[in-house]
């Protein structure tokens, strides 16, 4: 008896619990204008930044933005932009691409974001701790 229960108590804890489900951030981004400071690609172009928007907050480990149609065939494309955890990251709901985040630093000291081409796909990685997400997001140009 105390064996089925044992058994039944397992394949309710696997099938109906979230304790061995990977944790999912769920990720959006929007393209704000922000007139004051438009952001500025290679070319001199200008693209309208792009806001990312976390649920929930979490304390972020890393964050690495990369081109999609490189990265599908190379994992090991160098990233755009890419920090790591510092010290005493806080928890954030909203970034912009390339802010500089409190309790964050570039995982190549000294490096900074990459512009942002406009019309091309990109896609965002976060970790934070065990939870991890990854969006694809296009920066569009201000016309």
């Amino acid at each position: 008896m105390v064996g089925t229960l044992v058994v039944l108590a397992g394949v309710y804890i696997c099938f109906f619990t979230d304790w061995f489900k990977p944790k999912i951030i769920h990720i959006t981004s929007a393209s704000r204008v922000n007139r004051m400071r438009p952001a500025r690609n290679a070319a001199g172009a200008d693209v309208i930044p792009v806001t990312f928007s976390l649920a929930p907050q979490y304390k972020l480990s890393e964050i690495t933005v990369v081109p999609l149609a490189a990265w599908q065939t190379n994992k090991l494309v160098l990233p755009l932009w890419h920090l790591v955890a510092d010290t005493n990251a806080p928890t954030i709901k909203l970034f912009v691409y390339g802010q500089r985040i409190r309790g964050m630093k570039p995982a190549l000291p000294g490096s900074h974001a990459e512009p942002l081409q406009p019309d091309v796909t990109y896609r965002l990685f976060v970790t934070a701790g065990s939870a991890k997400g990854q969006h694809d997001f296009q920066a569009k140009p201000i016309n």
